[in-house]
């Protein structure tokens, strides 16, 4: 994240807020809100992505996907070249 900051007001139902607050832990709230709304943003590019290559190629079957996750397990599977495996 940037090291730049400003400061913002905003409205969530008060459940929202309380059990985010309950999480956050050390690093505050306005920390844990920061991390929810960049992984917001990167779900939003994917989706952006998914959506012109979907109308570039066509959709992904759902065999692809199996196959590609096939893969990855595999992948998360073998040693890496300094001998441990990724989590």
């Amino acid at each position: 994240m940037s090291g730049r900051t400003g400061k913002y007001s905003i409205t969530m139902p008060r459940d929202i807020a309380e059990a985010a607050k309950a999480r956050s832990g050390p690093s505050g709230l306005s920390a844990y809100v920061a991390a929810a709304v960049a992984r917001q943003i990167e779900r939003d590019n994917l989706n952006e992505l998914i959506q012109v290559a979907e109308a570039e190629h066509g959709p992904i079957t759902d065999e692809e996907i199996q196959a590609l996750r096939d893969q990855l397990h595999q992948a998360r599977q073998q040693p890496t070249q300094g001998g441990a495996n990724t989590a």
